[in-house]
């Protein structure tokens, strides 16, 4: 019975046309060959499993094949490609730099070096994982890698190119790999299967090679751990089962429930997910991307950017066409900040329960909820606006004393709404005609309340004058109690850091004169726009938090010297040394400066 070998090992390329995705680069290899311009030092670049290694040993067994075939390959049947195949070739000498990275190993190289081929005209020294080289290697790697014998070539290859010294860049010819494309792992699998006498769905092969990320031999590997389990018979279901990946088909029916704003549907789907262990972080990336896909599979000049097969760029492009480009941008939007506020958020099932009710009000019709992140959400059952019935003949408004407004308005001051729909502040009354009567005002259908001061009188002949007066909340509070309202409003922004600066340096101060009205004196008109962008906001956290609607604000622009707070980095450090002699002198005794 022959021994079992893992497919990523018993199907290695052995030739460049087996060279899977990298046809290009094989392509200027073959040529340098086939035309005698051999360099002394190639370095081959790429993430893992690209098959870097797989063409430096097909490059140096084709320069020392003494028949190489007319497209340029090896021919496997002369002295030199048997030594090779067998393993006992003295020509090729690889180095694996992740365990033989020191001076000593290099110098012992660089005496092999020395030593002429046996049999070929070259001898090819492959350094895998060239950049995990000491720096004193590298040094002493230099003067040979730079002018080695003429029967030497240096092939270095790596995953991380950037950690390479430049000296060492300079002195070779660089090969940057590609990533293997979906379609091309999709169509090796389907191979090997048929090489193993195992059947497979090609969506199956499609979410093992999604799995792999780019890496043919990840890809292989994990062909075998599925074929494994199984028992020859590869299909879509025991793939997800197998290796526990976040089906797409889930991201596909919450879009569904985003279109047709199906709160429940959507948060069943993700208590089905959570039921299946997902991680809730993980669910929140993978919709992102997900939506992603749909806003590039959009447009026929984007879809080169979706690296899938064409059965599944076919459904996502029929799901894409129901999708408005304004909900994709805005539906990734929300994903990318539930994503940024999820390691920060105690009830983490909540916030994704949340992201996904406000996707589901993104294509909602009102224009008050928007869906534009705010946390302005839509009732899961919205009942049919009530319109006002307007009389046959229009009422005419009679002019009523207005309340005398106080000495100072505050900046910012709003007041909670109570309810659903507000309204705009009356206009100013227009001049009264000659019968003493005022111009007849139409009262429209939909009313919004944003002030509850501003109430609607309305008053006909022989009718009682009608004031919807809503009481304010007066309840007592403490400084404390507004100190700790203001710091728990800066810490749930996180990610503003300039507004979270400005409000820890601008804390409110008490008017004085003007009861439950506060100053906050801020360094600059920047400043002060940012702190009236959220008063909105904070005025209604706080108004909430202290039972009290009376609190306001009044921003103020500091006129004077700049605070403390301001100071820059040399005062700090010459207020230090002024204050504190052992500062002074540690700097002195260390001869410390700023730079």
């Amino acid at each position: 019975m022959d021994k079992y070998i893992v497919s990523a090992r018993k199907y290695r390329p052995s030739t460049f046309a087996s060279v899977v995705g990298q046809q290009a680069l094989t392509s200027t290899l073959k040529n340098a060959i086939a035309t005698d311009r051999l360099a002394h030092a190639y370095l081959f670049c790429g993430s893992r499993g690209v098959g870097k290694t797989s063409c430096a040993r097909i490059f140096a067994k084709t320069i020392n094949c003494r028949n190489r075939t007319p497209d340029g390959d090896p021919c496997n049947e002369c002295e030199s490609c048997q030594a090779f195949n067998s393993g006992v070739s003295l020509n090729i000498v690889e180095l694996d730099a992740a365990s033989n990275n020191g001076v000593e190993d290099i110098r012992s190289l660089v005496d092999q070096v020395q030593v002429p081929p046996t049999n070929g005209k070259y001898r090819v020294f492959i350094i895998d994982e060239v950049h995990m080289l000491s720096s004193q290697a590298f040094n002493a790697f230099l003067k040979t890698l730079e002018e080695p014998p003429g029967y030497v070539v240096f092939i270095l290859a790596t995953t991380e190119k950037h950690k390479i010294i430049p000296t060492i860049l300079s002195r070779c010819q660089i090969y940057d790999f590609n990533r293997i494309t979906i379609n091309d792992m999709v169509n090796h699998l389907e191979y090997v299967a048929s090489q193993e006498g195992i059947t497979a769905e090609r969506s199956a092969l499609g979410v093992i090679a999604s799995k792999a990320d780019g890496a043919l031999r990840d890809a292989l590997s994990i062909f075998d751990q599925v074929a494994a389990s199984s028992r020859g018979n590869i299909t879509y279901r025991s793939v997800i089962e197998n290796l526990n990946v976040l089906d797409a088909a889930y991201f596909s029916r919450l879009v569904d429930c985003f279109v047709s704003q199906d709160v429940p549907g959507a948060l069943l789907i993700y208590k089905e997910i959570r039921d299946h262990g997902f991680d809730s972080h993980a669910f929140i990336n993978g919709l992102a991307a997900y939506l992603r896909d749909l806003m590039v599979s959009r447009e026929e000049s984007t879809r080169v950017l979706l690296d899938t097969d064409e059965a599944t760029l076919q459904l996502m492009s029929e799901q894409a066409s129901r999708c408005t480009p304004t909900f994709l941008y805005q539906a990734m939007s929300l994903c990318n900040d539930a994503d940024l506020n999820y390691r920060q958020a105690t009830g983490k099932t909540f916030l994704v329960e949340l992201l996904l009710i406000r996707l589901c009000q993104l294509l909602s019709p009102s224009p008050i909820f928007s869906g534009d992140g705010e946390g302005l959400l839509q009732p899961l059952q919205p009942a049919a606006p009530r319109e006002t019935s307007l009389p046959a003949t229009p009422r005419a408004i009679q002019p009523e004393p207005r309340p005398t407004a106080s000495p100072q308005s505050p900046v910012g001051q709003t007041t909670a709404p109570s309810t659903g729909t507000a309204v705009p502040p009356p206009p100013p009354p227009p001049a009264p005609a000659s019968t003493g009567r005022l111009k007849p005002l139409t009262i429209p259908h939909t009313i919004s309340i944003r002030n509850p001061e501003a109430t609607l009188h309305q008053k006909t002949a022989g009718e009682p004058q009608v004031r919807n007066d809503i009481p304010k909340r007066t309840a007592d509070y403490t400084p404390g109690q507004l100190k700790d309202v203001w710091e728990s409003f800066m810490a749930s922004k996180p990610t503003q850091h300039i507004l979270v600066n400005t409000m820890r340096a601008s804390r409110p101060v008490p008017h004085g004169s003007v009861p439950y009205l506060y100053t906050v004196t801020v360094e600059n008109p920047g400043q002060k726009e940012l702190l009236e962008g959220v008063m909105t906001e904070l005025l209604e956290v706080i108004h909430n938090s202290l039972n009290n609607d009376l609190i306001a604000f009044e921003i103020l622009i500091n006129q004077g010297p700049s605070s403390p707070s301001t100071w820059s980095e040399r005062e700090i450090i010459r207020y230090l040394a002024e204050e504190y002699p052992k500062v002074a002198r540690m700097m002195k005794e260390f001869k410390l400066s700023l730079t």
